[in-house]
C-alpha cells in the first residue's frame, strides 16, 4: 500500500463517536488528487474525514471532505514546480504555479482555518508551516498531535514506511 521506500503515503484519520481512527490509504491516492477526494468521501467520521499525504518527506497535502466543497492546505505552494500532487492542489484551488522569482519563498496555500473548529487555528497552523528546518512528516506529527490523534496516526504512518 505505500511506496515501500517511504517516499510518499497517505493516510486518512476520522473520528467516530469521539475517539481518532487513522488508515492508510492506497499509494495511487498519493499522487491523484480527485482519486484521493473521492477515496475520502466514501470514509465515515464525525466533522469529514481528514485525509494526510507526506511527499517524500518534501511537503504535506491535509484534505477534509465536509458538506459543500471540500477544504485543502498545500504545505509548500513551491512544490508544485516539480510534484504532480502540488501542482493538482493549485489547479483545484485556481492558484498559479509560483514563478522563478517565488521559489525562495516558501509558503503555504489553501485554507488555513481548515482545523480551526477542531482546535488549531490560523495562527498556529501558520506556526507549523513556518518551521522550516522541520520536514513534513515531522510537521504532520506535530498538526497529528495538536488535533489529538497522534497515537493512530504515528501507528498508520509506522507501517507505512517500512
Amino acid at each position: 500500500m505505500a511506496t515501500g521506500d517511504g517516499e510518499h503515503f497517505a493516510v486518512v484519520v476520522y473520528r467516530e463517536a469521539g475517539r481518532w481512527s487513522a488508515g492508510l490509504l492506497p499509494e495511487r491516492l498519493a499522487d491523484n488528487l480527485d482519486a484521493l477526494l473521492a477515496a475520502l468521501r466514501q470514509q465515515p467520521g464525525e466533522g469529514g474525514p481528514i485525509g494526510l499525504v507526506n511527499v517524500a518527506d518534501e511537503f504535506f497535502v491535509a484534505v477534509r471532505v465536509v458538506p459543500g466543497a471540500p477544504r485543502i492546505l498545500l504545505s509548500d505552494v513551491t512544490a508544485a514546480v516539480a510534484w504532480d500532487l502540488a501542482r493538482q492542489v493549485l489547479d483545484h484551488l485556481a492558484l498559479p504555479l509560483p514563478g522563478d522569482d517565488d521559489l525562495d519563498d516558501v509558503q503555504p496555500a489553501g485554507d488555513l482555518a481548515i482545523f480551526a473548529d477542531l482546535g488549531v487555528d490560523e495562527m498556529e497552523l501558520t506556526a507549523i508551516l513556518g518551521d522550516l528546518d522541520a520536514y513534513a512528516d515531522e510537521m504532520l506529527l506535530t498538526l497529528a498531535g495538536r488535533l489529538g490523534f497522534a497515537e493512530p496516526y504515528e501507528r498508520v504512518v509506522e507501517t507505512a514506511v517500512r
